[in-house]
């Protein structure tokens, strides 16, 4: 069984990379001949305005909705495992973004950020939100950032429930004997004690969201103009639309290289961190 798992990994997963990694290093279009190119595209990539911004959109959505979703999603986390009634009910309706289509999920977030939001901000005399957040390059992130942690929190849920529950419930009757106020015991109990839930959940965030992809063509299909295109929008509307698929090949090695870099160096400072708590 060992052979044939080895073998399909290798056919439909290492060699499209090696296919990738070539293609990266030619002018090819997407389709019919292509000539090697060497480092050009490469090189280019640095130089290129629309590519640079993809970046650093990227890079500012994924920080933003790291941090928010691990702190909404921790904050749920500790309600739900606390002693309140229909405990098991709401973990279960908490968990459902997590199940739904992302792009159906996101048409609807469109048509409230451009319709119902703008109406009711009308009627309540709200100036700021009486245009839709998406049609405005300044506000439109913002909206794609409420998708992303409203889907992503569920799972984060989960995995900081379950590093609640290894937390012993002796330490919290210890603590109140002492008379540690809540976030005393938060601070010195119960954050110590799932660090490492906090690590993994950390990790997987950000390079999630380093990825965003559905979110963005559902809301504003990279727009106002390119505004809101993450890098792998770029790739996809350049590789697969544009005639830029030996460019985007190579702009796609570069990113998978800077999501590995991000991530190595997120889990050894958040592990450190984990020591000296």
């Amino acid at each position: 069984m060992v052979l044939p798992a080895f073998v399909l990994f290798f056919v439909f997963h290492t060699i499209p990379v090696l296919q990738g990694i070539y293609y990266s290093f030619t002018d090819s279009p997407g389709y019919g001949p292509s000539d090697l190119v060497g480092f050009q595209n490469y090189i280019a990539l640095f130089t290129d305005g629309r590519v640079l911004h993809a970046y650093w959109f990227t890079l500012l959505i994924a920080a933003v909705a790291t941090v928010l979703v691990n702190v909404v999603a921790l904050a749920i986390a500790l309600g739900l495992n606390s002693r309140i009634k229909f405990k098991t009910t709401l973990r279960g309706i908490y968990f459902i973004p997590n199940v739904l289509a992302i792009l159906v999920v996101g048409y609807i977030f469109a048509y409230l950020f451009n319709n119902s939001l703008p109406a009711f901000a009308t009627k309540l005399g709200i100036d700021s939100l009486s245009t839709s957040l998406l049609t405005d390059s300044s506000t439109a992130w913002i909206g794609i950032v409420i998708l992303a942690v409203w889907q992503a929190a569920a799972f984060n849920i989960i995995i900081y429930i379950a590093g609640l529950q290894t937390v012993p419930a002796d330490l919290y009757e210890a603590a109140d004997l002492d008379g540690a106020s809540t976030w005393r015991q938060f601070r010195s109990i119960t954050f110590p004690m799932i660090a490492g839930f906090f690590t993994i959940n950390m990790v997987l965030s950000l390079k999630s969201f380093l990825q965003i992809f559905d979110h963005i063509m559902a809301l504003t299909n990279g727009g106002p103009g390119t505004d809101t295109e993450s890098v792998s929008v770029l790739i996809y509307k350049g590789g697969f639309q544009g005639g830029e698929y030996g460019y985007q090949s190579a702009n796609s090695v570069v990113f998978f290289l800077i999501i590995v870099a991000l991530s190595i160096m997120q889990l050894r400072v958040l592990q450190r961190r984990e020591v000296s708590v």
